[in-house]
């Protein structure tokens, strides 16, 4: 299967595709761009379809990074997956960045008590807890709102921080991008595919939207 991975969740926005198949190689294209430049998702899309040496109408599965993180850039990933799906009938997938950033952990040899740390705003923190061993990677704290002082008291406690810019607030922290390559693995045995309108960035707060007020008519 032919899968384009989209990954937006971070400052550091990247796109990856993977083609694997029986008895053959896989193929693997990847393009990242810093989303403080206001990249455009389509220009990451044809470099890595280049570098794959492949066109679009070979991809047929789409997975976008579901966060949390850039509310803004998860909905560009899951506009584009949705507009793909109703222009080719691809399939697509939805994936945790957070799980992402554990596998990159792990292929990275970080091992131990992990503590992914992600900025949710509100001077909050998404936080997730893992522990990471060769051949192992188990969930030990799921994922949920945290002030600073709960992920300050994982570090004192012996935890690794990771996350895409956890040194800002936490200097002993490891910087590390969910990456769109490792979530095109992370998919690459799933079948659990989705409609495009289901497809949603994951945030834990409630969604609070304020109706604009009618126009008012000046005389």
């Amino acid at each position: 299967m032919t899968i384009l991975a989209l990954e937006f969740s971070s400052p550091q926005r990247s796109v990856a595709v993977l083609e694997s198949g029986a008895g053959s190689p896989p193929v693997c294209g990847c393009a990242c761009e810093n989303s403080a430049g206001g990249g455009q998702p389509l220009r990451l899309v044809e470099a890595a379809l280049r570098e794959a040496r492949l066109e679009r109408e070979q991809i047929e599965c789409i997975v976008v990074g579901l966060g949390p993180g850039s509310y803004a850039g998860i909905r560009a990933a899951i506009s584009l997956a949705q507009s793909w799906q109703l222009a080719r009938n691809v399939k697509l997938l939805g994936a945790s960045s957070v799980e992402c950033l554990a596998m990159q952990a792990q292929a990275g040899s970080l091992f131990g008590q992990v503590q992914i740390v992600i900025d949710a705003q509100r001077h909050e923190f998404y936080l997730a807890g893992y522990e990471i061993k060769m051949g192992i990677m188990r969930r030990v704290e799921e994922l949920r709102l945290a002030t600073r002082a709960e992920v300050e008291a994982k570090a004192s406690a012996g935890d690794t921080l990771i996350g895409p810019e956890v040194t800002r607030w936490f200097p002993n922290g490891r910087i590390l991008f969910p990456d769109a390559a490792m979530l095109a693995k992370l998919a690459a045995d799933r079948t659990d595919f989705v409609a495009g309108e289901t497809l949603a960035p994951i945030y834990l707060r409630e969604t609070n939207f304020v109706k604009a007020p009618p126009p008012r008519t000046i005389l």
